[in-house]
């Protein structure tokens, strides 16, 4: 299976997605229970990017936030899931061509690192707002939120352009089966021919920079938040700003958990297949969990929901 336009590089035009594969029996389980998640998924996230930008009360920094990960999640989920998860499932071909296989990658690999980013702000946010609320209009202003939201957006695929670029110069001229859910830089490195300690040094320290120090920012201000919640002198406002920030830390840390797991260690037979789950988490769950942890908690969401059911409501009378 040569393909000329890559010449010596690679004599590998396509790959197979091994996935749950190895389960058969729970091909149609899975593909149900995926077909669920997705929808549920793109239906919550685009929910919520809409209600932001429909409903003035809303053009705050905090939703402004929320509705990029939304959005962002939206593609996130997008790029895996209808390929690899739904279509392979149900067809049986898990195939999928180099070219289409470095492009998810990047996609999927650049997304992942503007929602680590993007995590991070979201908790410099908040920590603004209840740690130095009088600091927070100037320092949150709309320019700083765009400058803050773009540099998520951009450092995300630039730095994921990077060892994409690296991807494409492999050169695979072994086995084709990708014994993962989807196409990742370990597994593809893992197939190739060449010397795979450069690029998993490479993917170490962009795990590093994107993952760990993003989740070490996030924890900080997370403690900084909780501290300055602690001192509340009302129990009941304590408690409902606690309930709020601790189900917010906690999925964060399983999201960075699972990332840093999957990226940081080094895999190994035994280590496998736990990844693969892991992978689920962070790829598939987190993005349906989002927007119930972040958004519809919210009474001001919620408010919105409310006046836009009511308008449709009357519309269609």
């Amino acid at each position: 299976m040569a393909n000329p336009e890559w010449g010596n590089q690679t004599v590998l035009t396509e790959f197979i997605l091994v996935g749950f594969g190895n389960l058969p029996e729970l091909q149609t389980l899975l593909f149900l229970l995926f077909l669920v998640i997705y929808i549920a998924t793109v239906a919550g996230n685009i929910l919520i990017f809409a209600l932001v930008v429909a409903d003035q009360h809303l053009h705050t920094p905090m939703y402004f936030f929320l509705g990029n990960l939304s959005c962002l999640e939206t593609c996130y989920t997008s790029t895996i899931l209808p390929k690899v998860m739904l279509a392979g499932p149900l067809t049986g071909d898990r195939t999928i061509s180099f070219n289409g296989c470095v492009t998810q990658y990047y996609l999927f690999g650049s997304l992942l690192g503007t929602e680590c980013l993007l995590l991070s702000v979201m908790s410099y946010d908040r920590y603004l707002a209840i740690c130095n609320p009088l600091h927070y209009a100037a320092r949150m202003s709309g320019r700083a939120c765009l400058q803050l939201a773009g540099g998520s957006w951009i450092g995300g695929f630039l730095g994921n352009s990077i060892t994409t670029l690296s991807i494409s110069q492999l050169t695979f001229c072994g086995p084709n089966g990708i014994d993962h859910l989807f196409c990742d830089l370990i597994p593809l490195v893992k197939l190739s021919c060449n010397d795979p300690h450069l690029m998993e040094t490479l993917a170490f320290i962009l795990s590093f920079l994107f993952s760990l120090v993003p989740f070490l920012l996030t924890l900080m201000s997370y403690i900084s938040i909780i501290t300055t919640i602690l001192r509340i002198p009302s129990t009941t406002g304590r408690q409902k700003a606690f309930s709020t920030c601790s189900s917010h830390l906690i999925v964060v840390s399983i999201y960075y958990a699972t990332l840093l797991i999957v990226y940081m260690f080094p895999t190994t037979d035994i280590l496998n297949d736990f990844k693969k789950v892991l992978s689920v988490i962070y790829a598939v769950l987190t993005p349906l969990v989002n927007p119930l942890i972040y958004s519809l908690r919210n009474k001001e969401v919620q408010e919105a929901l409310r006046k836009a059911c009511r308008k449709f409501m009357l519309g269609l009378r």
